[in-house]
């Protein structure tokens, strides 16, 4: 008996997870964090934590709309998802601001990605 997830099955677990982690470290730095961030690390914070919501969303809707390469496009998001908002996380509560030059990369991962996967639902892929 094969005791192997699908892929797909895999990846919407993962983007579960994701999410679920989401809400963890908003919690944290929304009780655990509010006394000891400074303005300017609670708004890197939350943007960090507001991207690592859309790209759990988007791995979750990539899953359900089962799509064409799926499991490249998946792990593209979740390097994504490490780089950007991990980036953002460290630097907000390190202030370690040579974090940021990183972050970029990230999104860009994360934009191409999306447009990669609008390119194959136009074609009909």
């Amino acid at each position: 008996m094969n005791n192997q997830l699908p892929v797909s099955n895999l990846y919407f677990g993962l983007g579960l997870f994701s999410l679920g982690l989401a809400i963890v470290i908003g919690a944290f730095g929304a009780h655990g964090l509010k006394d000891i961030l400074d303005d300017y690390g609670k708004d890197v914070f939350f943007k960090a934590n507001f991207y690592h919501f859309v790209i759990a969303f988007t791995i979750l809707i990539l899953c359900l709309a089962h799509v064409s390469y799926l499991k490249l496009s998946v792990s593209l998001l979740l390097l994504a998802s490490i780089i950007f908002s991990g980036s953002l996380y460290v630097l907000a509560i390190t202030g370690l601001k040579w974090l940021g030059a990183i972050t970029p990369i990230g999104g860009t991962i994360m934009i191409l990605v999306i447009f990669f996967q609008a390119y194959l639902a136009f074609k009909g892929r």
